[in-house]
């Protein structure tokens, strides 16, 4: 009966974190499937072991396995990683736990809220980061600065200078800036 309050338990908070959290925000398909078959692959996984003599040790070195086979294959974002450790770690917490008791569910359920508050579009809404190739090769700083607050109509809060080009005069720039305010929410200010 236990085995099967952790599978169910597991299935809800993957469901939550997979369709409502992470698709509704982020539209990403095939991370859909790759979240799902993790977290059920490493829940089955984590239960055999829970349930032989070989103990939670293996079933971490199986976490940190699997992270680096996934992580290294595909080049995904931040977030993207963040949702991928909670899909696993859903996993382990549902199969390797002896029971599934309040302290279980509390921290599957803490997992899944963590992600739902740390990548809620209203958390930092203004806060932007973007890749972009100016068509100017620009080496003094100050200059690179106004001319992209100039350029983005918000305060840059980071510069890196990934490329200057001097023959093709370019330069590539990752840049963090708080864009400017809204319409609307100018209007609510008043």
């Amino acid at each position: 009966m236990t085995t099967l309050l952790a599978v169910a338990a597991d299935l809800i908070a993957i469901a939550v974190l997979t369709f409502g959290v992470y698709f509704p925000r982020h539209r990403r398909r095939d991370l859909v499937a790759a979240f799902l078959g993790v977290n059920i692959g490493v829940l089955a996984v984590a239960s055999v072991l829970g349930s032989s003599t070989v103990g939670a040790g293996l079933g971490l070195g199986l976490f940190g396995v699997l992270s680096i086979i996934r992580l290294r294959s595909d080049e995904i974002s931040q977030h993207e990683i963040a949702y991928y450790f909670a899909a696993l770690a859903l996993g382990l917490i549902a199969g390797l736990g002896d029971v599934m008791d309040a302290l279980h569910l509390g921290l599957m359920a803490l997992v899944v809220a963590a992600l739902f508050v740390g990548d809620h579009p209203a958390l930092f809404r203004r806060h932007r980061n973007q890749l972009i190739r100016l068509d100017v090769a620009y080496t003094d700083e100050d200059t690179l600065r106004a001319h992209l607050e100039t350029m983005l109509g918000g305060r840059v809060t980071n510069v890196i200078v990934k490329q200057i080009d001097m023959v093709n005069d370019s330069t590539l720039v990752e840049v963090r800036h708080v864009a400017p305010a809204s319409r609307l929410e100018r209007a609510g200010a008043r």
